[in-house]
């Protein structure tokens, strides 16, 4: 009995399920040791190995599949004129955006990938899957603000909300973009101070130089100037500033009178709308009112200003007392 026993117990395979070195070097030698030793000698890195070469495989194929996009991102939209002025920034946009997917895929591959070796090296990994668990947990309860300032970073990289360079409206604070990260945004206001803004604070986002921009430029005329005369001045002129060569790079379309916008009681306001590239619309409306009022004292056209009627008290008193035919107390002021 004994005997039948040993037979068995050497007849039997030492490998367990799943080993094909194991099994393979079992059938080919019969030697039990050197099938134990030969899963672990051979099959164990090779599997190891494999399994890093299929993670930087895969990696390198979405690094690929995310340098297409970024560099389907690159490619513009505005005219040749201006192209070459926004180009620049929209390719550091691109880069950054692809930056940022480049580490989260990286990320995500290299964890999961470390999971599996750790795995086939007869780690438990039950612990480590469980403990990422109460981690994400305890961060979800006690991180929350952090977390969604990290989320809302990842979008405003995904979605190109906006980018260093850009002038943005976020609410409490407005200026331009000096640094954006996953936690916060760092803006610059006009007299210079700095603003720290959480990303996940930001509730909405007015972006003022996103691909193009607007320069509205609103003139104001006497009423007793011809309003058709006057917009056929502010043509030529703005005309003019579209066909000068300091400016062929910035204005993408042809400037745009779009007629009587307000009758208020000083003026007739006139409205003139130019699309310039990304930030340049506040220097052409300044040359653009340059230019309307150089071209308005040549042309004889009236820019009107506010004028005031004074009352003085004691001249009142005087006009109620004074015999009919006197002067009045009334008295002109300009300002």
């Amino acid at each position: 009995m004994l005997a039948q026993l040993l037979t068995a117990t050497a007849t039997t395979s030492p490998c367990a399920d799943g080993e094909q070195v194991c099994d393979l070097t079992w059938d080919v030698t019969g030697n039990r040791r050197l099938a134990q030793w030969s899963d672990v000698l051979i099959g164990k890195p090779l599997a190891i190995i494999g399994l890093i070469l299929l993670g930087l495989v895969a990696r390198w194929l979405l690094h690929r599949l995310i340098d297409r996009v970024a560099a389907r991102a690159e490619r513009g939209v505005m005219p040749e004129r201006v192209e070459s002025a926004v180009a620049a920034r929209r390719k550091q946009r691109a880069a950054t955006m692809a930056g940022l997917l480049k580490s989260i895929v990286t990320f995500v591959i290299v964890a999961i990938a470390g999971t599996m070796v750790l795995s086939e090296m007869g780690v438990d990994i039950a612990p480590i899957i469980a403990s990422a668990g109460i981690i994400g947990i305890a961060l979800g309860f006690g991180a929350q603000s952090l977390v969604k300032d990290f989320l809302a970073g990842i979008f405003v990289f995904i979605e190109d909300q906006y980018g260093v360079g850009d002038v943005v409206d976020v609410g409490e604070a407005n200026g331009t973009v000096e640094a954006v990260t996953l936690r916060m945004t760092r803006l610059r206001d006009l007299d210079g101070t700095v603003w720290y803004v959480p990303n996940g604070a930001v509730q909405r986002v007015g972006n003022k130089s996103q691909n193009w921009s607007r320069a509205v430029v609103d003139v104001g005329v006497g009423y007793g100037e011809d309003l058709a005369r006057v917009q056929r001045v502010l043509r030529d002129v703005a005309h003019d500033l579209w066909d000068d060569e300091d400016f062929k790079h910035v204005i993408i379309e042809e400037p745009e009178v779009t007629g009587v916008e307000m009758l208020t009681p000083d003026a007739i306001t006139i409205r003139v709308l130019v699309k310039t590239a990304p930030l340049e619309q506040w220097a052409v409306a300044r040359a653009l009112r340059q230019r309307i009022k150089a071209r308005f004292d040549h042309e004889g056209i009236e820019i009107p200003f506010a004028q005031r009627v004074v009352w003085h008290r004691e001249d009142r008193r005087h006009e109620e007392t004074a015999p009919p035919g006197a002067p009045s107390g009334a008295t002109d002021t300009e300002g």
